[in-house]
């Protein structure tokens, strides 16, 4: 597990600090640090989680709907995209909330399953 920007940018609002989304520029200086991890690591399959992840490993990619929890080939392996965690509690509809969290784990389950599917060809 590893973050593909590397600094934690945040604003101060009263007593809380809130996380500032990285920008295009940001995460572009940190391409080359995950690129460096991702080849060290050799991962046959990558679950990318979250919009800053997705625009790092696969350059303009869409959006996470469009690319969610569908395998994807990169230089490095697979890739499956979900949502970053912190989206999910953003979500102010419940039933929307619940639809969103199972997306979530549905995706974390295919991850494990990609990678058996993976071995079974390399066989």
């Amino acid at each position: 597990m590893t973050n593909a920007v590397k600094h934690f940018k945040y604003e101060h609002r009263g007593k809380r600090r809130l996380h500032k989304r990285p920008n295009s520029y940001e995460i572009e200086r940190c391409k080359w640090w995950l690129d460096l991890e991702r080849a060290f690591v050799k991962p046959d399959v990558t679950v990318i989680v979250g919009a800053s992840a997705a625009r790092s490993v696969l350059g303009k990619f869409g959006t996470i709907s469009s690319a969610r929890s569908r395998p994807i080939a990169t230089d490095h392996g697979q890739a499956l995209v979900t949502l970053h965690p912190s989206a999910l509690l953003r979500i102010r509809d419940e039933a929307e909330r619940h639809r969103a969290y199972r997306q979530f784990v549905d995706a974390l389950r295919k991850a494990p399953k990609l990678l058996h599917s993976l071995d079974g060809n390399r066989k």
